[in-house]
């Protein structure tokens, strides 16, 4: 049982930059320094995994250091990595109306390409505008499309992240790590060529994925599922369906996501949540109390999401009514990706109350809204893990006295 606020964040660090130069090399196909790559990887992971620690976070990662695809991938490696490791993916320069759409059963409702997004056409002149502040997710020019049927191909990828991940551990003295991973909802969101139906791709994801599901927990670390497309498809279905008809289609990835995990053990998972990470207006969203219990309904023991970004700060009042099942604990975004404002501690230690007030202290830990590489400058990025940090004592003075 904890006597503080425990800190976490929801995944994706700052990058350096020369890694992230190699990382460049490397999705334009140049492998032709592996030694010295791996060796630097290796290296900014010890360096990202003892800076969390110095900062106070207490359930650190590898800053996902080792998803990375290249600078123009943009910050949609949490997905794109697994282009690297499932077979028969081909990434293409398709243009939207080119790629293979993933079938829907008759009657079902079906996933619009990315650029059909509800947000984005009610905003377009603010997205067209460069000068607006505003940004696209998975901007990079590519589609992958499904080739032949999926399988898992990153053994070694997913060792080297956990050899990597364990021997920062042991360099900072830390002894509780996390590696993110995608679930297979969010997965399955590539153009099909191939199985029958998107329910049928999905299961395939899920049945490849499971591999590193299993390899990350095994190696004794927190294995977290990412998984955005549980809030994010509402947006991406044109026109919007009732809410009904979407828990209805949000429950069969659920469903697929716990086929994934079966017999694993749910206290060393823990599911991110998120209504997509781009800076936009995200009037679209789906609010968080049409979807909570089917997110409740996942095998995991904890659960991130977004709570501070100003789209979804009012939603902690929910958490007064919903039911936390027993032995569950909930990681809500403190701090917010979305702004280069920092977070004053006091607000933070405000928002960590709410929650802890409604669901009980020692099922709180405070986390980020979602990642913070790639979406605010790396130094803004570091100052609101430390306000974080600082909001969490705070919070814990008050808690516990």
């Amino acid at each position: 049982m904890p006597d503080r606020i425990l800190t976490s964040h929801a995944g994706s660090l700052p990058r350096p930059e020369d890694l992230i130069a190699l990382n460049e090399r490397r999705a334009e196909g140049d492998f032709s320094d592996e030694p010295a790559y791996l060796s630097r990887l290796r290296a900014a992971v010890a360096d990202v995994v003892a800076r969390q620690r110095d900062i106070g976070i207490d359930l650190v990662n590898d800053g996902e250091y080792g998803h990375s695809m290249g600078q123009r991938y943009d910050y949609g490696t949490w997905w794109t990595y697994v282009f690297e490791r499932l077979a028969n993916i081909e990434l293409t320069d398709l243009t939207i109306s080119e790629i293979p759409q993933a079938k829907a059963k008759p009657g079902e409702i079906r996933l619009a390409s990315f650029g059909e997004r509800r947000d984005w056409q009610a905003f377009l002149d603010a997205y067209l505008d460069p000068t607006a502040g505003v940004g696209l997710p998975n901007r990079a020019a590519i589609a992958p499309v499904c080739r032949g049927p999926i399988s898992y191909q990153g053994q070694d990828d997913v060792q080297r992240d956990i050899a990597d991940m364990k021997a920062a551990m042991a360099a900072a003295g830390v002894s509780d790590g996390f590696l993110n991973s995608v679930a297979p909802g969010s997965c399955a969101r590539f153009g099909n060529d191939f199985y029958a139906d998107d329910e049928e791709m999905m299961y395939a994801c899920a049945d490849a994925m499971r591999e590193e599901y299993t390899a990350i927990i095994d190696a004794g670390l927190v294995l977290q599922l990412d998984d955005p497309a549980i809030a994010e498809n509402w947006d991406q279905i044109n026109p919007a369906p009732s809410v009904e008809d979407y828990r209805r289609f949000t429950r069969k990835r659920v469903e697929a996501l716990n086929y994934a995990i079966r017999d694993l053990p749910a206290e060393r998972i823990r599911f991110h949540l998120c209504w997509g990470s781009w800076h936009g207006p995200h009037i679209t969203d789906i609010p968080m109390a049409d979807i909570v219990d089917v997110m409740l309904e996942i095998n995991a023991g904890a659960y991130s999401f977004e709570a501070a970004n100003v789209r979804h700060e009012h939603e902690w009042k929910i958490w007064r009514d919903v039911k936390l099942p027993a032995g569950k604990v909930i990681l809500p975004g403190v701090v917010s990706h979305s702004t280069n404002v920092i977070e004053h501690p006091e607000l933070v230690a405000d928002r960590i109350a709410r929650y802890a007030e409604a669901v009980g202290r020692e099922n709180v830990v405070a986390s980020t809204d979602c990642g913070l590489g790639g979406r605010v400058h790396p130094q803004i990025a570091w100052a609101k893990l430390d306000t974080l940090v600082k909001g969490a004592e705070l919070a814990s003075q008050r808690l516990w006295g």
